[in-house]
């Protein structure tokens, strides 16, 4: 059985370091709970803007249940 000296394998542990730390930073596009990380071409891609919407999302439901309401009270203050 050979021995493997220190200073090889103090080397081989910092190639093998160095080796992870490249891979991890180059920037492989995934996709991790809904989002898309990163890409390396992230500088050059296209800019997503999505227009904020109404605060209330739920306007015309809110808006019909209303006229149901006013209907109601119309029709019973009728008989």
């Amino acid at each position: 059985m050979k021995i493997i000296s220190p200073v090889s394998l103090r080397n081989s542990l910092c190639g093998i370091g160095l080796a992870l730390v490249a891979i991890s930073s180059t920037g492989c596009q995934g996709v991790y709970n809904g989002q898309l990380l990163p890409s390396p071409y992230y500088i050059s891609d296209d800019i997503q803007y999505f227009a904020p919407g109404p605060e209330f999302k739920l306007s015309r439901e809110a808006a019909a249940m209303k006229a149901y309401k006013a209907d109601l009270e119309a029709q019973q203050g009728g008989q």
